[in-house]
């Protein structure tokens, strides 16, 4: 038996998790959405994976496509996560700049690294699809801050002095 999703939320709460935005080419037109799961998994080969709600209209949308765009977030990008994380809202339009990228990806512009990937495995975790990718192109962008998810909250961290252990 597992602890009650509430407490899980609200203990998980203190791990700052990376903030990035998930992009792909769909049917219906570009799709994205903001993602804290994003981790990288592999180096060889290269490998990345996140997690999408089984629940979230992205992901139905998101589904079938083959190809992704994954962008991380720059400290003063919280205004782009959060208008990828609202619900309803066109996420594509000005004043979101975007491009098309390999594959037919849409790629957000601005961001200290851009990934295009392909799907290899998508597996069923509880209440979520976690999928495995193929990283197949990588740049970096603009050189930032970080941006993460911590306490409820989208937060800057830019120390460059590394934590004593």
């Amino acid at each position: 038996m597992t602890v009650d999703a509430t407490t899980l939320r609200s203990v998980l709460r203190a791990h700052a998790s990376g903030v990035a935005v998930l992009t792909a080419a769909t049917p219906a037109g570009p799709a994205g959405v903001t993602i804290t799961s994003f981790t990288s998994l592999s180096a060889e080969p290269a490998l990345v994976s996140f997690a999408l709600a089984d629940s979230s209209s992205t992901w139905a949308r998101m589904k079938d496509a083959h190809w992704f765009g994954i962008q991380t977030l720059g400290a003063g990008q919280a205004g782009l996560a959060e208008r990828f994380a609202a619900k309803g809202a066109d996420r594509f339009a000005p004043p979101t700049r975007w491009s098309t990228g390999p594959h037919g990806v849409p790629l957000l512009e601005g961001c200290p690294a851009r990934l295009v990937c392909s799907r290899r495995q998508v597996v069923r975790a509880g209440d979520h699809h976690l999928v495995v990718a193929a990283v197949e192109h990588a740049e970096r962008g603009e050189p930032a801050d970080g941006l993460v998810h911590l306490h409820g909250a989208l937060r800057a961290v830019g120390s460059t002095t590394p934590a004593r252990i």
